[in-house]
């Protein structure tokens, strides 16, 4: 079922610890059981697996639990061990697990959508679960009585989700790019505000309620951090990853985020130093260096008798530029540029080797990561996709130092 690997390498990156297979489809999530060596899982296969770790080394399932439609998601609350599980046919599904994680009893179907259950959230503090879907809605109901609370509709397929447990809003990310804030309350919502900046879709989202941080990856392959409590309108774009970014975690003592991508890419970014802001591309009918029309300025070309230029954008001062200005590239990573953009070349020459030293390191993780589950206490990190193995991993050698602080999120 799982083959424990023992390789140490020396240097600082994650290391592989276990391998757990045996699912005949994707996992769609997979989350660390706290204070015990376990993980769960639940699959396009129908089940949901608790597998613990032997004597042998080795993760067997110590539940094996088939389910009537696909599962799409899930929400593990660990004190109470009620687990919530999102299904393709729209139900959410709770479930008991006995103390010795050998046993689960059904508890409650929630009608939630009409469609699959993209994400969720279960908050014992009001005892409601938060959940979006595919039929283009939040929707949020009471677990004491299994009664629908509200349902808010987007205008596309609402993607993932977060969920301040104190105030009561909720971050919903949809495919057209947008976050929405949402303030939920019993039989009523208001909408507080939309964030706009990603090129893609919504693949995940993770909030800070401490330093009231919220982080955001998306099919643009880049991750945006939104500071909601500097009430500001503050943002900063990180690119590294070369495909869609569909798992992130923040660690708030460490001032560390680890994101996931679906080519296997594992970026862990330094986030306790000063960031610049990305500018604002600027619009202009001609270069603003060379001042050359481009292709659509007919005027300035007939005028000058010269054949219109293509427009681009310098990556540090947002000036609309030519080719022929902005032939030069260069990682830019105080912006969140890891890898080389097109600058101009006046920034070109403006940015010191200091300047150009990464703030992130990245990693293999040799498969599709779909999701992403991290305990900072013991170091560990689980993955899972559509390979159907679930890997397991050390990461002390990375974010080592937030071992000895005791700190558990939420």
């Amino acid at each position: 079922m799982a083959a424990e690997i023992h390789s140490r390498p020396q240097t600082a990156r994650p290391v592989l610890l276990n391998k757990i297979e045996g699912h005949s489809d994707a996992v769609n999530a997979a989350v660390l059981i706290p204070k015990e060596d376990g993980v769960i899982t639940v699959s396009e296969d129908r089940t949901i697996r608790v597998w613990l770790k032997r004597d042998s080394g080795q993760y067997w399932p110590s539940i094996y639990h088939t389910v009537s439609s696909p599962c799409s998601c899930m929400s593990y609350h660990h004190d109470s061990r009620r687990i919530f599980i999102g299904q393709d046919n729209g139900a959410v599904v709770e479930f008991l697990i006995s103390e010795d994680f050998n046993k689960m009893n059904h508890v409650k179907t929630y009608p939630a959508h009409q469609n699959r259950v993209s994400d969720m959230v279960f908050s014992l503090e009001s005892e409601w679960v938060v959940s979006t879907g595919h039929d283009k809605s939040v929707s949020w109901m009471c677990t004491h009585s299994g009664s629908m609370l509200g349902r808010h509709y987007f205008n596309a397929w609402a993607s993932c989700l977060q969920y301040d447990h104190d105030t009561q809003h909720a971050f919903v990310g949809d495919y057209s790019g947008q976050i929405t804030l949402l303030k939920l309350e019993k039989q009523t919502y208001s909408t507080i505000t939309t964030l706009k900046g990603h090129e893609g879709s919504i693949a995940a989202l993770w909030w800070d309620p401490v330093q009231r941080l919220l982080f955001s990856g998306a099919s643009d392959h880049s991750v945006i951090m939104w500071d909601i409590g500097g009430r500001k309108g503050r943002t900063l774009l990180l690119q590294g990853h070369h495909e869609r970014v569909q798992a992130i975690r923040y660690l708030q003592l460490t001032r560390q985020l680890v994101s996931c991508s679906a080519d296997g890419g594992i970026a862990v970014w330094n986030m306790d130093i000063q960031r610049d802001e990305a500018p604002q591309w600027l619009e202009s009918d001609s270069c603003q260096k060379c001042e050359q029309p481009f292709f659509w300025n007919i005027k300035q070309m007939w005028d000058n008798k010269t054949i219109g230029l293509r427009q681009h954008h310098c990556r540090k001062c947002g000036k609309a530029v030519c080719g022929k200005c902005s032939s030069k590239r260069s990682t830019f990573p105080m912006m969140g540029f890891e890898f080389p953009v097109r600058v101009c070349d006046a920034c070109f020459d403006s940015i010191k080797d200091e300047d150009r030293t990464p703030l992130a390191t990245f990693h293999e993780g040799k498969h599709n990561i779909a999701h992403m589950d991290l305990d900072p206490t013991r170091g560990l990190m689980v993955t899972c996709g559509s390979d159907r193995i679930v890997k397991i991993w050390d990461m002390t050698q990375v974010i080592g130092c937030s071992l000895a602080t005791g700190f558990s999120p939420r």
